[in-house]
């Protein structure tokens, strides 16, 4: 019979604390993302949680003491966020004084698995907001057994921690209790960031980092993932986790024939990997741990998740050539990962409404491992945002090891978390059950052992990536095309603008590239070579303009990645005959025409 899940009693220790400086400024570039997101999301799918296991012998005095010590320590555990009811908090406060609530949960017996247990209890911490102005931004219990501390579950604020600052704390928090004396931190804190940022060199990095963002924004695909069975925008998703020996001998292998970095060599092989799979030309991938590779910064207890965006073409002949580029596009994303988060989308709606596509972030590639190996080495057994399964590799079990867990609401496809890559290749992965059922899924991770493997061996043509890997890409049918450097379906899109134009009759079809001729597959009604969609509008008696038209549409993208907006609208009076024909509709009067993004033509 398996053990209860409940405790036998529950009491709340109100802890005081008292030290360092009282202060108040400006939030980071770091903090008004993760704030606008908080603002926005629910509260379990942006807060975050850890568990941290207690020393055996450890009694509850020493747990709360060395609790208290990090508080003192860190002003980011000190920090609120004071606003007016209704407004964007844009100001931090630092307290050298206050209390905070550990919550006592004792047990005659813990459950059978005590850490799935305590796992549990930290995410349902996770359900209920933090209010930015006034709560303490770590929610913690503490488990016991029989009064003798056994775990710390805790869910944490976004907006002063993230992954990497929870590693940190846990890393104090073990050192404290076994007695060390910690050395003055290093790293800046978030005011004195914040203060950086605000300098002139700071706004420039800013400024570049923005116009970095807005070129591949502008240019690139705007969804990994615009095929058949994408839609929405929060994808309930399990975790597939891969643990693999075999997996990191073949990276090593890869680093040593070509003299490349192992953590460059992962992120090649993945970019290849998920371009081929999505049909794309490039690999369009957001990277949240850049900002912690800067010395001041790695050890900072402070939220630093913005997203370094990196687009690597994938059109080169071989593996070793990607890897070539990725280097110097990894590089170039990095250094353009520190930005402020209100102007940057401002600069997405802009480009959102004048491309008419929505920028998707469909993968997500975040590797922990190669943090500095103090806070590595914590976040290997899966940041609990995203939990990966600890323990040692059974090494009569199978190679690769694939384990599924537990689902979680994300609002990307492909979320992946590499936690190490030596002695084993340890990831997890999210990807959406849509696109991906169970056997694609396990398949795009063996996948990547098996290119890895052959790319250890030799360099691997990327025109034979089917063949090395098994995976194939995405069967999208013969009304998918690729328009201003995203896959799109015409059909599609005419059924949207139909419903968002309350059912009028839509014809959409795609003008070929001037010059060019339609051949045997591309015939001259809808070739499937075209660049630019051209959408025939029968609105009968309603008042309608291009530009109607088209603010319907926009509000009508989340959700679609495979609805693009046409580049240019007609309306006539009714529809032919024969509406699936292009032609047809060519001989209808028209009434006004433009492209929706400017003063109508009419």
């Amino acid at each position: 019979m398996s053990r209860p899940r409940t405790p036998g009693s529950t009491h709340t220790l109100t802890v005081t604390y008292a030290g360092g400086e009282e202060r108040r400024g400006p939030v980071t570039m770091g903090q008004a993302n993760m704030i606008r997101c908080m603002l926005r999301d629910e509260p379990a799918h942006i807060n975050i949680h850890d568990v941290w296991p207690v020393p055996a012998g450890t009694r509850t005095d020493a747990v709360v003491e060395a609790l208290r010590s990090l508080v003192v320590r860190h002003e980011a555990l000190r920090t609120t966020f004071p606003h007016a009811p209704g407004d964007t908090p844009r100001e931090q406060a630092v307290a050298s004084s206050g209390r905070f609530a550990v919550t006592v949960l004792d047990h005659a017996e813990l459950p059978d698995d005590p850490l799935g247990y305590a796992e549990s209890l930290a995410r349902r911490a996770r359900e209920e907001p933090f209010h930015l102005d006034r709560d303490f931004p770590l929610r913690i219990r503490l488990l016991t057994r029989a009064g003798a501390p056994v775990s710390v579950a805790m869910a944490a604020s976004h907006a002063v921690t993230d992954a990497g600052a929870l590693a940190v704390l846990k890393e104090e928090w073990l050192a404290l209790l076994a007695g060390e004396d910690l050395p003055p931190p290093a790293s800046l804190t978030p005011l004195d960031l914040a203060a950086e940022e605000a300098t002139p060199a700071g706004l420039r990095t800013s400024e570049a980092s923005l116009r970095h963002w807005e070129r591949i924004i502008r240019t690139g695909p705007q969804a990994m993932f615009a095929e058949p069975g994408a839609q929405g925008t929060e994808v309930r998703t399990p975790l597939l986790t891969l643990r693999s020996r075999r997996a990191a001998r073949a990276l090593a292998g890869v680093a040593a024939r070509t003299g490349a970095l192992p953590s460059t060599v992962l992120l090649t092989a993945w970019c290849a990997l998920v371009a081929h799979r999505a049909g794309q030309d490039a690999c369009v991938i957001a990277a949240p741990t850049s900002n912690r590779y800067h010395p001041r910064l790695a050890r900072s207890v402070n939220t630093l998740s913005q997203d370094a965006l990196l687009s690597l073409d994938v059109r080169v002949p071989s593996f070793d050539a990607l890897l070539k580029k990725a280097w110097g596009a990894a590089l170039n994303a990095y250094r353009h990962s520190r930005f402020d988060a209100h102007r940057l989308w401002e600069v997405i709606d802009g480009a959102t409404f004048e491309r008419g596509s929505r920028f998707a972030r469909d993968v997500v590639f975040n590797d922990v491992s190669t943090l500095p190996p103090t806070v590595a080495s914590l976040t290997a057994d899966g940041p609990r945002t995203a939990p990966g399964e600890p323990g040692a590799l059974d090494p009569d079990g199978p190679e690769p090891e694939l384990t599924w867990g537990p689902e979680q609401v994300l609002p990307t496809r492909l979320l992946t978390f590499v936690h190490a890559t030596g002695p084993l290749l340890h990831l997890g992965m999210w990807a959406d059950p849509e696109l991906f059922g169970r056997a694609e899924a396990e398949g795009l991770l063996t996948g990547l052992v098996r290119l890895l493997e052959a790319a250890a061996a030799q360099d691997v043509p990327l025109a034979s990536l089917t063949e090395a890997t098994g995976v194939r890409p995405a069967e999208r049918g013969p009304r998918w095309l690729r328009v201003d450097g995203s896959w799109t379906s015409p059909p599609l899109v005419a059924a949207t603008l139909s419903r968002a134009l309350d059912g009028l009759p839509v014809h959409v079809t795609a003008d070929a590239p001037a010059g060019s001729a339609p051949t045997r597959n591309t015939p001259t009604e809808n070739p499937l070579t075209g660049n630019t969609l051209t959408a025939y509008i029968a609105a009968g008696d309603t008042p309608l303009t291009p530009a109607r038209a088209h603010a319907a549409l926009m509000d009508a993208l989340p959700g679609r990645p495979g609805v693009l907006a046409p580049g240019r609208y007609v309306i006539v009076r009714h529809p032919p005959a024969e509406a699936d024909r292009t032609s047809a509709w060519l001989h209808r009067q028209i009434l006004g025409e433009g492209t929706g993004r400017q003063a109508d033509v009419t």
